[in-house]
């Protein structure tokens, strides 16, 4: 797919206003409590870095506990025509640090610190989902789980990442996008 292709939405890529909070995550961390928005995905969206839109990766839901993103397996096959691991991991490492830069407070970013990954099942075609839900968000970690499953809800990948919340250094960016 050309880095500048949009894959076509599907029904489960379309963006959700509704709450996203579940029972199991943890309690909302700094910068938590924006409302899940139409707008806030799209401008996430249009966000993506590089490595996100050559692999097609599209943000469905975003807040600080929860993110939800897509990823299609054409364009992301091994030489055996099977899902890459590694690109499971780029779509888990997506949505889990997207939520921790959604939950950090102004003026300080959340980089990556640790991922692991768990590969459950292979795949050949179709699309699959991440959803990250916020485990821990302390005032300089945060922790992530990621579930990525098929189109069928069978889990395809599971991970975890953790990120280092620290205050900014001078020239990067800290303007979150819903801060506008």
């Amino acid at each position: 797919m050309p880095a500048d292709a949009t894959p076509a939405a599907t029904p489960a890529a379309t963006p959700t206003t509704g709450p996203t909070d579940t029972p199991d995550a943890a309690a909302p961390g700094p910068g938590a409590g924006h409302p899940p928005a139409r707008a806030l995905v799209a401008e996430l969206n249009e966000l993506r870095g590089e490595l996100e839109r050559r692999m097609g990766v599209l943000l469905v839901e975003a807040d600080a506990a929860r993110v939800v993103a897509t990823m299609p397996v054409e364009g992301n096959r091994q030489p055996f025509g099977l899902l890459h691991g590694g690109a499971s991991v780029v779509l888990a490492e997506t949505a889990g640090s997207i939520a921790a830069v959604i939950g950090a407070p102004a003026g300080s970013v959340a980089v990556g610190i640790e991922v692991n990954a768990t590969h459950h099942r292979s795949l050949t075609s179709g699309t699959v989902t991440a959803v990250a839900t916020r485990v821990h968000g302390g005032r300089t970690l945060a922790t992530y789980d990621i579930r990525i499953t098929d189109e069928q809800d069978r889990p395809v990948c599971t991970a975890r990442i953790t990120c280092m919340v620290r205050a900014a250094r001078p020239g990067e960016p800290t303007e979150r996008p819903d801060q506008s």
